[in-house]
Protein backbone atom coordinates (compact mmCIF):
# COMPACT_ATOMS: atom_id res chain seq x y z
CA UNK A 1 0.00 0.00 0.00
CA UNK A 2 1.26 3.45 -0.91
CA UNK A 3 -0.10 6.74 0.40
CA UNK A 4 0.29 10.10 -1.35
CA UNK A 5 -0.84 13.42 0.11
CA UNK A 6 -0.95 15.43 -3.10
CA UNK A 7 -1.61 18.93 -1.85
CA UNK A 8 -3.11 21.05 0.90
CA UNK A 9 -5.04 24.06 -0.34
CA UNK A 10 -7.19 26.87 1.05
CA UNK A 11 -4.86 27.99 3.83
CA UNK A 12 -4.96 31.65 2.72
CA UNK A 13 -8.77 31.47 2.70
CA UNK A 14 -8.81 30.03 6.23
CA UNK A 15 -6.47 32.75 7.53
CA UNK A 16 -8.57 35.42 5.83
CA UNK A 17 -11.70 34.04 7.52
CA UNK A 18 -10.25 35.02 10.93
CA UNK A 19 -10.58 38.69 10.09
CA UNK A 20 -14.21 38.58 8.98
CA UNK A 21 -16.26 38.14 12.18
CA UNK A 22 -15.03 41.29 13.96
CA UNK A 23 -14.92 43.33 10.73
CA UNK A 24 -11.14 43.72 10.87
CA UNK A 25 -10.90 42.47 7.29
CA UNK A 26 -9.72 44.78 4.55
CA UNK A 27 -8.88 43.92 1.01
CA UNK A 28 -5.34 45.09 1.71
CA UNK A 29 -5.06 42.65 4.61
CA UNK A 30 -6.35 39.79 2.47
CA UNK A 31 -3.90 40.65 -0.31
CA UNK A 32 -1.09 40.63 2.25
CA UNK A 33 -2.19 37.20 3.52
CA UNK A 34 -2.23 35.78 0.03
CA UNK A 35 1.15 37.29 -0.82
CA UNK A 36 2.69 35.88 2.36
CA UNK A 37 1.21 32.42 1.70
CA UNK A 38 2.57 32.54 -1.85
CA UNK A 39 6.03 33.35 -0.46
CA UNK A 40 5.94 30.65 2.22
CA UNK A 41 4.13 27.76 0.54
CA UNK A 42 4.81 25.72 -2.57
CA UNK A 43 1.94 25.36 -5.02
CA UNK A 44 1.15 22.05 -3.29
CA UNK A 45 0.84 23.67 0.14
CA UNK A 46 4.14 22.52 1.61
CA UNK A 47 6.27 25.00 3.58
CA UNK A 48 9.25 26.10 1.48
CA UNK A 49 12.70 25.40 2.85
CA UNK A 50 13.83 28.78 1.47
CA UNK A 51 10.83 30.79 2.72
CA UNK A 52 11.82 34.38 3.64
CA UNK A 53 12.19 34.71 7.40
CA UNK A 54 9.88 37.73 7.72
CA UNK A 55 7.13 36.08 5.66
CA UNK A 56 7.50 32.81 7.58
CA UNK A 57 7.19 34.65 10.90
CA UNK A 58 3.95 36.30 9.79
CA UNK A 59 2.64 33.00 8.45
CA UNK A 60 3.44 31.17 11.71
CA UNK A 61 1.73 33.86 13.74
CA UNK A 62 -1.43 33.66 11.67
CA UNK A 63 -1.45 29.88 11.77
CA UNK A 64 -1.08 29.85 15.56
CA UNK A 65 -4.10 32.12 15.86
CA UNK A 66 -6.09 30.16 13.29
CA UNK A 67 -5.53 26.87 15.10
CA UNK A 68 -6.08 28.49 18.52
CA UNK A 69 -9.65 29.30 17.48
CA UNK A 70 -10.25 26.90 14.61
CA UNK A 71 -10.47 23.75 16.71
CA UNK A 72 -13.63 25.23 18.29
CA UNK A 73 -14.89 27.39 15.41
CA UNK A 74 -14.56 24.56 12.95
CA UNK A 75 -15.97 26.37 9.91
CA UNK A 76 -12.65 28.20 9.58
CA UNK A 77 -10.79 24.91 9.17
CA UNK A 78 -13.28 23.74 6.55
CA UNK A 79 -11.62 26.17 4.15
CA UNK A 80 -8.52 23.93 4.18
CA UNK A 81 -8.69 20.99 1.75
CA UNK A 82 -6.40 17.95 1.71
CA UNK A 83 -6.04 15.87 -1.48
CA UNK A 84 -4.95 12.23 -1.03
CA UNK A 85 -4.33 9.28 -3.35
CA UNK A 86 -4.21 5.76 -1.88
CA UNK A 87 -2.75 2.82 -3.80
CA UNK A 88 -3.48 -0.76 -2.81
CA UNK A 89 -5.76 -0.69 0.25
CA UNK A 90 -7.79 -3.91 0.35
CA UNK A 91 -11.35 -3.70 -0.93
CA UNK A 92 -13.00 -4.25 2.46
CA UNK A 93 -10.90 -1.40 3.84
CA UNK A 94 -11.95 0.70 0.89
CA UNK A 95 -15.57 0.05 1.87
CA UNK A 96 -14.75 1.30 5.39
CA UNK A 97 -13.22 4.46 3.92
CA UNK A 98 -16.24 4.94 1.64
CA UNK A 99 -18.44 5.12 4.72
CA UNK A 100 -17.05 8.64 5.26
CA UNK A 101 -18.04 9.83 1.77
CA UNK A 102 -20.42 12.45 3.21
CA UNK A 103 -17.50 13.95 5.15
CA UNK A 104 -15.55 14.13 1.90
CA UNK A 105 -18.51 15.99 0.31
CA UNK A 106 -18.71 12.89 -1.88
CA UNK A 107 -15.26 13.66 -3.31
CA UNK A 108 -13.98 10.09 -3.52
CA UNK A 109 -13.47 7.91 -6.60
CA UNK A 110 -12.08 4.36 -6.46
CA UNK A 111 -11.16 1.50 -8.75
CA UNK A 112 -14.38 -0.13 -9.91
CA UNK A 113 -14.82 -3.90 -9.77
CA UNK A 114 -17.30 -3.49 -12.62
CA UNK A 115 -15.15 -1.48 -15.02
CA UNK A 116 -11.84 -3.22 -14.25
CA UNK A 117 -10.77 -6.85 -13.93
CA UNK A 118 -8.81 -8.38 -11.05
CA UNK A 119 -6.66 -11.50 -11.01
CA UNK A 120 -5.31 -13.37 -7.97
CA UNK A 121 -4.38 -10.08 -6.34
CA UNK A 122 -4.43 -9.00 -2.74
CA UNK A 123 -3.26 -5.98 -0.80
CA UNK A 124 0.18 -6.08 0.79
CA UNK A 125 -1.28 -6.53 4.28
CA UNK A 126 -2.87 -9.86 3.28
CA UNK A 127 0.27 -11.23 1.60
CA UNK A 128 1.37 -14.45 3.38
CA UNK A 129 -1.66 -14.27 5.69
CA UNK A 130 -4.17 -16.01 3.42
CA UNK A 131 -4.04 -18.42 0.47
CA UNK A 132 -7.00 -18.43 -1.92
CA UNK A 133 -8.45 -21.87 -2.65
CA UNK A 134 -7.25 -21.93 -6.28
CA UNK A 135 -3.68 -21.22 -5.21
CA UNK A 136 -3.89 -23.73 -2.38
CA UNK A 137 -4.97 -26.47 -4.79
CA UNK A 138 -2.12 -25.56 -7.10
CA UNK A 139 0.38 -25.80 -4.23
CA UNK A 140 -1.03 -29.23 -3.42
CA UNK A 141 -0.67 -30.33 -7.04
CA UNK A 142 -4.43 -30.67 -7.45
CA UNK A 143 -5.62 -29.59 -10.86
CA UNK A 144 -9.14 -28.20 -10.87
CA UNK A 145 -11.17 -28.92 -14.03
CA UNK A 146 -11.53 -26.13 -16.56
CA UNK A 147 -15.22 -26.90 -17.04
CA UNK A 148 -17.98 -28.03 -14.68
CA UNK A 149 -21.47 -29.13 -15.65
CA UNK A 150 -24.52 -28.86 -13.42
CA UNK A 151 -28.08 -29.61 -14.51
CA UNK A 152 -26.96 -29.47 -18.13
CA UNK A 153 -25.31 -26.04 -17.78
CA UNK A 154 -21.59 -25.54 -18.43
CA UNK A 155 -19.49 -23.41 -16.06
CA UNK A 156 -15.92 -22.38 -16.94
CA UNK A 157 -13.03 -21.88 -14.54
CA UNK A 158 -12.06 -18.31 -13.73
CA UNK A 159 -10.52 -16.42 -10.81
CA UNK A 160 -11.77 -17.89 -7.51
CA UNK A 161 -14.40 -20.17 -9.02
CA UNK A 162 -16.60 -20.92 -12.01
CA UNK A 163 -18.91 -18.81 -14.17
CA UNK A 164 -21.68 -19.86 -16.48
CA UNK A 165 -19.97 -20.24 -19.85
CA UNK A 166 -21.96 -17.64 -21.78
CA UNK A 167 -21.39 -15.12 -18.97
CA UNK A 168 -17.64 -15.64 -18.51
CA UNK A 169 -16.80 -12.18 -19.88
CA UNK A 170 -19.62 -10.37 -18.12
CA UNK A 171 -18.02 -7.96 -15.65
CA UNK A 172 -21.06 -7.86 -13.38
CA UNK A 173 -20.89 -11.63 -12.99
CA UNK A 174 -17.08 -11.84 -12.72
CA UNK A 175 -16.93 -9.53 -9.74
CA UNK A 176 -19.18 -11.85 -7.78
CA UNK A 177 -16.10 -14.03 -7.23
CA UNK A 178 -13.69 -11.29 -6.21
CA UNK A 179 -12.31 -11.49 -2.68
CA UNK A 180 -12.40 -8.55 -0.27
CA UNK A 181 -8.60 -8.74 -0.05
CA UNK A 182 -8.14 -7.40 -3.61
CA UNK A 183 -6.21 -4.11 -3.72
CA UNK A 184 -8.15 -0.93 -4.41
CA UNK A 185 -6.85 2.47 -5.50
CA UNK A 186 -8.73 5.68 -4.80
CA UNK A 187 -8.45 9.45 -4.63
CA UNK A 188 -10.32 11.64 -2.18
CA UNK A 189 -10.42 15.19 -0.91
CA UNK A 190 -11.38 16.19 2.63
CA UNK A 191 -11.33 19.43 4.58
CA UNK A 192 -9.30 19.66 7.78
CA UNK A 193 -12.31 19.68 10.10
CA UNK A 194 -13.80 16.52 8.59
CA UNK A 195 -10.39 14.85 8.40
CA UNK A 196 -10.15 15.17 12.19
CA UNK A 197 -13.27 13.01 12.55
CA UNK A 198 -11.96 10.41 10.11
CA UNK A 199 -8.64 10.30 11.97
CA UNK A 200 -10.37 9.71 15.31
CA UNK A 201 -12.41 6.85 13.85
CA UNK A 202 -9.82 5.19 11.61
CA UNK A 203 -6.49 5.94 13.29
CA UNK A 204 -4.59 3.84 15.82
CA UNK A 205 -6.95 4.74 18.67
CA UNK A 206 -10.07 3.76 16.73
CA UNK A 207 -11.56 0.36 16.05
CA UNK A 208 -10.68 0.06 12.36
CA UNK A 209 -9.13 -2.83 10.43
CA UNK A 210 -5.30 -2.93 10.85
CA UNK A 211 -4.61 -1.97 7.23
CA UNK A 212 -7.10 0.91 7.42
CA UNK A 213 -5.28 2.15 10.53
CA UNK A 214 -1.97 1.97 8.66
CA UNK A 215 -3.50 3.98 5.84
CA UNK A 216 -4.90 6.61 8.19
CA UNK A 217 -1.71 7.02 10.19
CA UNK A 218 0.39 7.29 7.01
CA UNK A 219 -1.89 10.09 5.79
CA UNK A 220 -1.47 11.85 9.15
CA UNK A 221 2.33 11.58 8.83
CA UNK A 222 2.31 13.13 5.37
CA UNK A 223 -0.06 15.94 6.36
CA UNK A 224 2.39 16.80 9.13
CA UNK A 225 5.25 16.80 6.64
CA UNK A 226 3.39 19.47 4.63
CA UNK A 227 2.22 21.49 7.64
CA UNK A 228 3.91 20.60 10.95
CA UNK A 229 1.21 22.39 12.97
CA UNK A 230 -1.38 19.99 11.53
CA UNK A 231 -0.48 17.21 13.94
CA UNK A 232 -2.28 14.41 15.75
CA UNK A 233 -2.85 16.56 18.82
CA UNK A 234 -4.79 19.00 16.64
CA UNK A 235 -6.79 16.22 14.94
CA UNK A 236 -7.85 14.86 18.33
CA UNK A 237 -8.72 18.35 19.56
CA UNK A 238 -10.88 19.56 16.65
CA UNK A 239 -14.53 19.40 17.67
CA UNK A 240 -15.97 17.07 15.09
Amino acid sequence: MNIYVNEITGIADAVTSMFMSKRSWTREKETEIRDVCDAVLTRHGRIREDAPADALAKYDGWMDKLLKWGWMHVTMLRFIDISVTVEGLHRAGQDDWDSHAARFNNRIIRSSTRLASFDYEMSSWYQDKIIPTDQALSLLGIEAPEVLERNGTRYVKTVNGYIKEELKDNSDVKRGLYMLSIPSNFIFKVNLTEWAHVYKERGDKGGANPEVKLCCEAIADQIGAFQPKFDRELFEKIKN
